[in-house]
């Protein structure tokens, strides 16, 4: 005979209210009331069948969740070390803000490279903070690749999108994912680009040049954002 505590382990909880009011309405014990609660549901099948299902579906449930808790681990093991190492011949540093949050976006970037600097602030059109980041970064990632930029660094102080970019599928924001597509497919044309998260008073640059955008952002609020990016500097 299957031992209470496994049913009682594999039982629902709305199946556990069901066996109380039985046991209350017929005069039963707790555990004849569950044994005969769950023999209803498990019909022809038999009890055995139900609670070796039910066993199987558990345990693939905690492998799951240790699985994801491992990944989990790995990407804050990761993130925590993302702004260890010395500085490479290219850096670039990224910001972006909503206002309201999700409202106007906009965005600054700023590339450093051997022949010299680049800075980005425009209107990004709309979209939430995560948005507006990934689009700076995507903005400089591009500044980037048109460059030919090679053993970049890039500084951002968003650990939502540098977690996002640089983490395993399985822990990718699904609201984020053309986002991602996005920067994953630029960052696959640079040699050696490594991201980095920077608390935010070691990104200062980037988020002024975010926040400047907001003036250039056109009077229609539904236009798509077309400013200009500062001029290069040589």
């Amino acid at each position: 005979m299957i031992e209470h505590s496994r049913l009682q382990e594999i039982a629902y909880k709305s199946e556990r209210a069901a066996s109380r009011r039985l046991a209350a309405a017929d005069g039963l014990s707790d555990e004849q009331a569950l044994r005969r609660t769950l023999e209803l549901k498990a019909g022809k099948a038999g009890l055995a069948a139900l609670v070796e299902a039910r066993s199987a579906d558990r345990a693939a449930q905690a492998s799951r969740s240790a699985a994801r808790q491992a990944l989990r681990e790995a990407a804050r093991a990761r993130q925590a070390h993302r702004h260890d190492g010395p500085p490479s011949a290219w850096r670039a540093w990224f910001d972006g803000s909503a206002r309201p949050n999700p409202g106007r976006c906009g965005i600054g970037a700023r590339l450093d490279g051997p022949g010299g600097s680049v800075e980005i602030s425009r209107a990004a059109g709309h979209g939430n903070s995560s948005e507006a980041e990934y689009r700076a970064l995507i903005a400089v990632l591009e500044a980037a690749v048109a460059r030919g930029a090679a053993g970049l660094t890039v500084y951002g102080d968003s650990q939502v999108v540098i977690g996002d970019a640089t983490g395993p599928d399985a822990l990718a924001a699904p609201a984020l994912h053309a986002c991602r597509t996005t920067a994953r497919a630029l960052m696959a044309r640079i040699d050696g680009v490594v991201l980095r998260w920077v608390p935010r008073h070691k990104n200062q640059q980037a988020d002024a040049l975010s926040q400047r955008a907001f003036d250039n952002f056109p009077d229609d609020a539904t236009a798509t954002a077309t400013a200009t990016d500062a001029a290069e500097l040589s």
